[in-house]
C-alpha cells in the first residue's frame, strides 16, 4: 500500500511504496500510446486503484494529448488526477522492444508508468513524479528494470529507489 503523504514518509519512502507486484505488466500486449494507456488503465482498475476504468482511461489519454509524457530516456510518466483515487499509486508496463510514444518521430520508450492520482493530491505527487523523472539518468537501473525476471525483482529495484 502507498505510504501516507506525510512529509516524513515522502522523504524516506522508495518507489515501490506506490505500486506492488500486481500492478506490474512485464510484456505489455499494445503497441501504442493509447493502447499501452487502456492496458494499464484496465490493470489499475483490477486491482481497485481507480473507481472506473473509462474515465481514468480517458483522463490519462487527454493529459498524453495534452503534452508527451515520454522523457527522452525509454520512459513515459503518464498519469490522470480523478476523484475517486484514495491513493496515490502507479501501475508499470514494460515492452520487449520500444514502442514510438505519442506523435510520429517521437521518443521510443521500454518502460511506461501510468500514476493514479487523486483529486486532491499534490505533495507526494511531486516527490514521485520527480523521482520517476531522474530514473531516466541511471543508465544502470534502467538496465536493470528491463532486465528484471519477474514482478518482485522489478519490485525490489525500485524499493532501493528512493524518493527525492
Amino acid at each position: 500500500m502507498p505510504p501516507e503523504s506525510t512529509p516524513a514518509v515522502i522523504a524516506t519512502g522508495s518507489l515501490a511504496d506506490f505500486t506492488r507486484p500486481e500492478l506490474i505488466v512485464l510484456q505489455l500486449r499494445e503497441r501504442d500510446a493509447a493502447g499501452i494507456l487502456g492496458e494499464l488503465s484496465r490493470v489499475l482498475r483490477e486491482h481497485d486503484c481507480v473507481p472506473d476504468v473509462l474515465p481514468f482511461y480517458q483522463a490519462a489519454l487527454n493529459q498524453e494529448l495534452l503534452a508527451s509524457c515520454s522523457n527522452g530516456f525509454g520512459i513515459a510518466l503518464a498519469h490522470a488526477r480523478l476523484g475517486g483515487v484514495k491513493q496515490l499509486q502507479f501501475a508499470l508496463g514494460r515492452a520487449g522492444r520500444p514502442v514510438v510514444w505519442g506523435a510520429k518521430g517521437s521518443w521510443s520508450v521500454q518502460l511506461v508508468f501510468l500514476l493514479a492520482v487523486p483529486a486532491t493530491e499534490a505533495a507526494a505527487y511531486i516527490h514521485l513524479i520527480s523521482s520517476l523523472a531522474r530514473l531516466g539518468r541511471n543508465r544502470e537501473i534502467l538496465a536493470d528494470l528491463l532486465a528484471a525476471p519477474d514482478s518482485s525483482a522489478l519490485l525490489a529495484i525500485l524499493g532501493k529507489i528512493k524518493l527525492h
